[in-house]
């Protein structure tokens, strides 16, 4: 999933990991943070940080790239377990399977 922390702004630092959900979907576990849905939607977030309050933008990895909300110039970091994953099934260009960055 593409993970972007907003934090009161439009953009922010954002990678690429794997998550879990529960079982109604409404929350997500990544690492160590728990991510509940934002009901009715925030600004321009969908989930907040279970700890610390703070918005985020959570959602599924695009084929053509463009995970972000909005587009940027910001390397997007990707988890090392999903790295190969991510390039190869979801992107399809797997000649960039070491590249630490989106």
């Amino acid at each position: 999933m593409y993970i972007e922390r907003k934090a009161g702004s439009l953009t922010g630092p954002a990678r690429i990991g794997r998550v879990t959900f529960n079982r109604t979907g409404r929350t997500i576990y990544y690492r160590d943070q728990v991510f509940h849905r934002i009901v009715g939607g925030g600004f321009k977030s969908n989930y907040y940080d279970e700890e610390t309050g703070e918005d985020y933008w959570i959602s599924g990895c695009k084929r053509r790239g463009g995970d972000q909300l909005y587009a940027t110039n910001v390397p997007i970091e990707i988890d090392e377990d999903v790295r190969e994953e991510y390039w190869r099934d979801i992107r399809r260009e797997p000649e960039r399977v070491h590249d630490r960055a989106a």
